[in-house]
């Protein structure tokens, strides 16, 4: 397995959740990590939030704003360094998400967070791993993008299924540019999206799900692979989410 030491990793929607935790994970195995996010308060508190004393490069950024996404890669190239590992973990849904209730302008935000942000990000990165003739890109996806899953929603569905494909085509069009993609396919996990249920989930049942640490996991065991190895797709779910 390969030393992580001096790696340069952006993980996008690092505030808080699965990325916050991928984001430490990736400090104690000695990366250099930068975070992104839209919301500013949670980056400001991101250190304290992961305990341990790892420390973090931050920037806002929404990154259904394409203007923005470039200049969060300037900022990264100046301030952190040429990125080696992007990690995409940003992510929504919304309450109302059957086809008999969701709000077309939730579909649409949805959409351009889910998946035309994750575009807009790789978009940016995969030119300077090109260049550098290595790079890592891990997707956290969700088992909803390899399974229709009603309990997820229409739109969240359908943007994650888009998300994987993107993914997979990316890792077929840069394996012979040093650029490796994996797509990450938690089950249920316990994250603030869970909030957004349309029934609350008890503690009990939040338990029983993955927990973020658990997903952070499996990013250090790829990211540590030998780049001639590939793990283009990863599936983790709890035990009660047997994968079929």
């Amino acid at each position: 397995m390969i030393d992580l030491t001096g790696k340069i990793a952006l993980v996008i929607g690092g505030g808080g959740g699965i990325g916050l935790e991928i984001a430490k994970a990736l400090a104690v195995e000695g990366c250099n990590v930068a975070l992104a996010d839209y919301n500013e308060e949670l980056l400001k508190n991101a250190e304290k939030t992961a305990g341990g004393g790892v420390k973090f490069a931050w920037k806002a950024c929404d990154i259904t704003n394409r203007d923005q996404v470039a200049e969060l890669y300037k900022w990264l190239g100046k301030e952190v360094g040429s990125i080696d590992i992007l990690v995409n973990c940003a992510g929504i849904n919304v309450v109302n998400r059957m086809m008999a209730n969701v709000d077309p302008k939730d579909f649409d935000r949805i959409m351009s967070v889910n998946t035309t942000g994750a575009f807009n990000c790789l978009y940016e990165a995969v030119p300077v791993m090109r260049e550098k003739k290595s790079g890592l890109i891990i997707n956290i996806v969700s088992i909803a993008g390899r399974h229709t899953i009603a309990l997820a929603g229409l739109p969240y569905v359908a943007s994650k299924f888009a998300t994987s494909a993107m993914g997979k085509f990316i890792g077929l069009e840069e394996r012979e540019n040093g650029i490796n993609v994996t797509n990450i396919y938690p089950g249920e996990a316990n994250t603030p999206i869970i909030d957004k249920r349309p029934v609350p989930v008890s503690a009990e049942k939040r338990a029983q799900m993955l927990q973020p640490e658990d997903i952070a996991e499996c990013v250090v065991m790829v990211a540590k692979l030998h780049p001639r190895a590939i793990v283009p797709e990863l599936v983790i779910t709890p035990k009660h989410m047997l994968y079929p």
